[in-house]
């Protein structure tokens, strides 16, 4: 007789037969090296724009620009050292504003404010722009390693995609992204790693780290809503750590709130001083946000499909209105499936979830910035989708990145040269690829459970 397979595969229960051996003390030093290696690659490419003169305003000469397009090496970081008070060493959110023509002044940033303090903080003892964005960098750096760091004691081997990966070239201080890429993956340390807590108190701290990664670049705020369901169905079911759901409960429902609290109360208390402050500045980065009109520079599948719409005010009110609720959408299509493996397997697959609601919020999204990449990066060394979709990823990212800048300097059509065909293939190959990995994603194991030796 023909033996029957199994009708659905066994999410997240670890196979002991699999056993998989912890990197030393050496090995992920070798690891963070080699990312060290790679951010340095990406800091000498965007410092190729610096100098080798500077204007009254430290911006640097000749044809700044026009040198940042044309030769791709154009990051935020050294664009937005003119123009929201940055060179001027403001203090960010307390006295600025935003005018009706939608100009940010007086220190606002666009940016959460734990990201604006970190831009404080990176100008404050430089003059230049070329300063600001060595300063930056170096205050980034740190982050980089540590994701190094924990990615290698959470999944081994395969955070050499993080360390060697092409979007820490293109992207590592193209904004300031890297502090909320290390609050995710912290996170994600906590709950699996720090197993000598029982889960809710390694949740609880997971949840404060998410909540500061919301204060930094506020995707990491995705995720909560996935460790809270994680929370409240027992965590790992067949596991010996001290979780799981309390005696005679089958749902952990104090728990999954004290998740939800936690993130908001970080959220909360990081944001509190700045709005006490300079209410009027603080509610500016938002405003700004919210405002926001697709663009070329939103980068993203409303413009690229829908550009000649795009200077209707109908248009815009329009996506303001189907991305949000496409992307919520999304993400309770991603948790109603979570809800059926858990049934399945017993354990709610919490980072897989993580990681489809993440390719719904960038697919969908009507800002699709080419350093969003970097919050995706860590998902493909966390969750086991097949190398085709990281590989096929990544090229199609490569094509982007490396074309959009080059093309904004002197933009033809879509089938006029090398570079706007490539940067249509990345911009369409991308989207394609997430709408795959939303559904990859959710059919994957993840790499962090398996016995360690």
């Amino acid at each position: 007789m023909r033996e029957q397979l199994p009708t659905a595969p066994i999410f997240d229960v670890p196979d002991p037969s699999r056993t998989a051996r912890r990197l030393t003390f050496a090995a992920l030093a070798l690891l963070c090296l080699l990312t060290a290696l790679t951010m340095a690659a990406g800091y000498a490419n965007k410092a190729r724009c610096t100098g080798p003169e500077f204007d009254e305003w430290g911006r640097s000469e000749p044809s700044y620009q026009e040198r940042s397009y044309r030769d791709g090496c154009y990051s935020d970081i050294q664009n937005l050292w003119i123009g929201r008070d940055i060179d001027r060493h403001t203090f960010p959110y307390v006295h600025g504003g935003i005018d009706e023509d939608g100009s940010l002044h007086g220190g606002v940033v666009e940016y959460p404010v734990l990201s604006g303090l970190l831009i404080w903080l990176g100008a404050l003892l430089v003059h230049t722009d070329a300063g600001f964005l060595a300063a930056s960098a170096l205050l980034m750096a740190p982050f980089g390693l540590a994701v190094a760091w924990w990615l290698g004691r959470l999944s081994r081997w395969r955070a050499l995609l993080w360390a060697l990966g092409p979007p820490l070239v293109l992207y590592a201080f193209h904004n300031w992204d890297l502090p909320a890429v290390g609050c995710a993956t912290a996170a994600v340390f906590v709950v699996h790693r720090c197993t000598t807590m029982p889960l809710r108190k390694r949740a609880f701290w997971a949840s404060v780290l998410l909540g500061a990664g919301f204060a930094c670049k506020i995707y990491p705020g995705l995720f909560v809503l996935p460790l809270a369901l994680y929370v409240l169905t027992g965590g790992r079911r067949g596991a010996e750590l001290p979780s799981g759901l309390p005696p005679g409960k089958r749902y952990d429902v104090r728990g999954a709130l004290a998740v939800v609290a936690a993130a908001a109360g970080t959220v909360l208390l990081v944001n509190l001083p700045f709005a006490l402050a300079g209410f009027r500045g603080w509610l500016a980065s938002f405003q700004f946000q919210s405002q926001r009109e697709v663009d070329l520079s939103t980068n993203s599948i409303w413009y690229w499909g829908f550009r000649s719409f795009a200077d209707a005010d109908g248009f815009q009110a329009a996506v303001s209105v189907a991305s949000p609720l496409l992307m919520l959408g999304s993400f309770a299509a991603a948790c109603l499936v979570g809800r059926r493996m858990q049934l399945r397997a017993g354990t709610f697959p919490w980072l897989q979830v993580s990681a489809a609601m993440l390719c719904g919020f960038l697919l969908l999204h009507k800002v699709h910035s080419p350093q969003y990449t970097l919050w995706l990066l860590p998902f493909f060394v966390l969750v086991r989708v097949r190398w085709g979709w990281i590989v096929g990823y990544l090229l199609a990212d490569l094509a982007m990145g490396l074309s959009i800048f080059p093309w904004m300097y002197s933009p033809t059509g879509i089938n006029d040269g090398f570079t706007a065909q490539a940067l249509m293939i990345g911009v369409w190959g991308r989207a394609v690829l997430l709408a795959g990995l939303f559904v990859a994603f959710l059919g994957a194991r993840n790499s962090v459970d398996e016995p360690l030796t």
